[in-house]
């Protein structure tokens, strides 16, 4: 593959909602790879808020930015538990420590299981047991320790 080709490649995908592209081609592999940020934002209350209702909203946002986001390594069905007769690896207000499993993404008959990749306390678990989710998808909101 050129360096033109690859140049292209990442220019198109500059304006793309697409986060990863992988190529293989006549014995050659590329793989592009990028996070996507979020830049500041305004908190504006929808119309109809009242000013504490505004201020409530605004606390929520900021007290979710200092939260660690769990998200999804792989595409699968999210498992909150190891068997459907078990109980669940987490629930909301567990403590949890760098490297315990919270789920498994099961994809194609695999089970995988998903590690915290810090210390502190589930703040809330955003997917249902048994659903779809995406690579990347936001699983957990973790309060870090202190």
């Amino acid at each position: 593959m050129e360096l033109d080709e690859i140049k292209n490649l990442i220019e198109l995908l500059r304006d793309t909602d697409i986060t990863e592209l992988q190529i293989e081609r006549e014995g050659s592999k590329l793989k592009i790879k990028r996070e996507k940020f979020l830049s500041s934002f305004d908190v504006a209350p929808p119309p109809g808020k009242t000013a504490a209702q505004a201020a409530e909203s605004e606390k929520e946002v900021v007290e979710e930015q200092r939260l660690v986001t769990l998200t999804s390594p792989i595409v699968g069905i999210f498992h909150r538990a190891p068997s459907p007769e078990a109980e669940p690896f987490v629930e909301v207000g567990s403590r949890v420590k760098k490297g315990q499993v919270l789920c498994i993404v099961e994809a194609m008959k695999l089970m995988n299981e998903i590690e915290s990749d810090t210390d502190g306390t589930i703040a809330k678990i955003l997917i249902e047991n048994g659903q779809p989710v995406e690579y990347g998808e936001p699983l957990f909101l973790i309060e870090p320790a202190q």
